[in-house]
């Protein structure tokens, strides 16, 4: 007997690809879809893996991808606009598209990951494509799970080695505002343990989980942390918003810009889990301990 397969949309990406890992480890058989496919290793899948090359906005490549499939999941992010690489066009107009097309060829399952802080009123485009991309999802497939993580973390990328990579390079940090401002760090692996964990539990059909890790860090005492696992110093220096939000448009005419009015404005609220809203240990997930793998995120160069 054939087994279902599951098609995951951005699975050679920092989150797809983890997602795309799991779902293998779990016995499922999978298509990886993404504009480079081949990024993505797997070595010993075999005959369970397939590769596609699609772009999510192409509505009948959605629909090819989707082909003999009975569960998608889409991890498809956009960090950084560019060109019609847009919010819109990504967040929004694609997960439409593909929450669409799944619907239309019968899957049971979709998992659609977004972001803690998705809100359409919010002042971020970022965010408010997010929650529009939510309710877009929503509407063509009611089942759909929504995935929410925090800033995340891994061992090889993520917020912990992109911060330690700063940090090394100088001894005095610019602070978003005083720094006061929480987060709630999640692991990559427990975003993929969510997702897959999400297509096993036809209980969490339709439901929003939120995910956040084991502890809530300010801003400032994350980095302080980091210092401290480094056995750096560094002067951190409190900066106003008004100031990063001038950078950041100064810096956004670049190709790749290292600040994004995106990322200033995600940086002026707290950024944790809703205790209202499902969560890691809802899906039988203990969250992991940020500080359990600092040594080793804090070493790479």
């Amino acid at each position: 007997m054939t087994r279902d397969l599951t098609v995951v949309f951005g699975g050679s990406g920092f989150v797809g690809a983890a997602i795309a890992r799991e779902l293998l480890a779990a016995g499922r058989r999978l298509r990886i879809v993404a504009q480079r496919p081949e990024r993505f290793l797997a070595p010993g899948a075999g005959a369970d893996l397939e590769r596609v090359a699609a772009d999510l906005r192409d509505a009948d490549a959605l629909r090819a991808a989707l082909a003999g499939a009975t569960a998608v999941v889409n991890a498809v992010g956009l960090y950084h606009e560019r060109g019609d690489l847009t919010f819109q066009a990504i967040h929004v107009a694609g997960a439409r598209s593909l929450a669409a097309a799944a619907r239309e060829a019968g899957l049971k399952d979709l998992v659609q990951l977004s972001g803690i802080g998705a809100d359409r009123a919010s002042k971020s485009a970022y965010l408010r494509a997010r929650a529009e991309g939510e309710a877009a999802v929503r509407a063509a497939f009611p089942d759909a799970v929504i995935l929410r993580p925090s800033a995340i973390y891994a061992p090889d990328g993520g917020l912990v080695v992109d911060l330690a990579a700063m940090l090394r390079r100088t001894t005095l940090f610019p602070l978003f505002g005083d720094g006061s401002k929480r987060l709630q760090p999640v692991s990559r692996g427990d975003v993929a343990a969510a997702a897959t964990a999400a297509l096993a539990r036809p209980e969490a059909r339709g439901r929003i989980f939120e995910l956040g890790g084991a502890k809530v860090y300010s801003y400032r005492a994350l980095l302080e942390l980091i210092l401290a696992a480094m056995g750096r110093r560094c002067l951190l220096l409190p900066l106003p918003y008004l100031v990063w939000e001038a950078l950041a448009a100064l810096l956004s005419p670049l190709p790749n810009p290292p600040l994004t009015l995106a990322q200033v404005l995600l940086m002026r609220h707290d950024n944790l889990a809703s205790p209202e809203l499902g969560g890691l240990r809802d899906l039988s997930i203990t969250p992991a301990d940020l500080e359990a793998d600092l040594a080793e995120m804090v070493a790479r160069p």
